[in-house]
């Protein structure tokens, strides 16, 4: 596969790209947390899943994707999982840990180093859509394989490392239009979860 430095194109600063082919048999794994913080963080807006599993993917073959959330139980989050399932996402999800002195853990790190480990065989490409260092070690172990690793991430909330050790790069905010949802929409979609789940909670005491 051929590698083309984002120096090589006109206007392109974050960005480094491969040359992607229609046999490349692909998986994706999505760090829902980190992403959702680094958006909101960032630009105070939700991602665009749909958007950029179809821009990562392209015309190659789609193993698996996954998303991997933390269960929150927060109004919108019923409605956040069936729109990533709509979206062509398995939704992988645990509960939020707190620990006495209240801190609070709710990673999946290990479980998507098992997941991308268990399709290492039935893979040419992972794309891994995260910021997060820890995944360092996975992605050495994948590439020692002989698959590609591409990261998907906001770059000023990625680990320098993982930037440097990966095979491309695809950095959301060159092109924030595509990849993030309009206020308008995040607004609505918070404002519609939450009519659903003021509709749930009332039909469970009707039942009652």
């Amino acid at each position: 596969m051929e590698k083309v430095g984002s120096s090589n194109l006109p206007g392109s600063t974050n960005v480094c790209f491969m040359i992607k082919h229609p046999d490349q048999r692909v998986g994706m794994f999505v760090d829902v947390q980190n992403m959702y913080y680094s958006a909101k963080n960032l630009f105070d807006r939700h991602v665009n899943f749909g958007a950029l599993l179809k821009e990562s993917v392209s015309e190659r073959k789609l193993i698996r994707a996954t998303a991997y959330t933390v269960k929150a139980q927060i109004p919108e989050e019923g409605s956040f999982f069936e729109a990533l399932r709509g979206q062509g996402f398995e939704v992988k999800s645990k509960e939020l840990q707190i620990f006495p002195g209240g801190v609070k853990k709710g990673d999946w790190d290990v479980g998507i180093a098992i997941d991308a480990i268990k399709l290492l065989s039935q893979l040419n490409v992972v794309v891994l859509v995260t910021g997060d260092g820890d995944f360092l070690p996975l992605v050495e172990y994948l590439q020692y394989h002989g698959l590609l690793v591409e990261l998907v991430a906001f770059k000023r909330t990625t680990s320098a490392k993982l930037l440097e050790k990966v095979d491309a790069f695809i950095d959301l905010e060159e092109n924030a239009r595509k990849f993030l949802m309009p206020k308008a929409a995040s607004s609505a979609f918070r404002r519609r979860a939450e009519r659903d789940d003021q509709g749930r909670r009332t039909s469970r005491r009707a039942q009652e």
